[in-house]
């Protein structure tokens, strides 16, 4: 079964949505936080806190985290979003 059907892809809402989703990548490929942290280059606090949710995790640090675990950010308008720029 691939990752997709397991892991919650998709809407991130929160900081601890985006924790807890790298928390569970982690752990599925066997990596411990150290583990983590050292292939990002942030220090093994900034990996627990990010995965427990803090709401001031820096961005740019934490793209690099899910960079590490092989995750991607992507960013679209919302559906009403770009409805209401067509209306125009």
């Amino acid at each position: 079964m691939s990752t997709d059907k397991i892991l919650p892809y998709g809407k991130i809402k929160s900081v601890l949505e985006l924790g807890e989703l790298l928390r569970a990548h982690r752990k599925r490929q066997g990596i411990t936080q150290a583990d983590l942290a050292a292939l990002s280059g942030v220090g093994v606090r900034f990996i627990s806190d990010l995965e427990n949710g803090k709401p001031s995790v820096e961005l740019g640090r934490a793209i690099t985290v899910a960079e590490a675990v092989g995750l991607e950010f992507h960013i679209r308008a919302r559906s009403w979003g770009a409805t209401a720029q067509a209306d125009r």
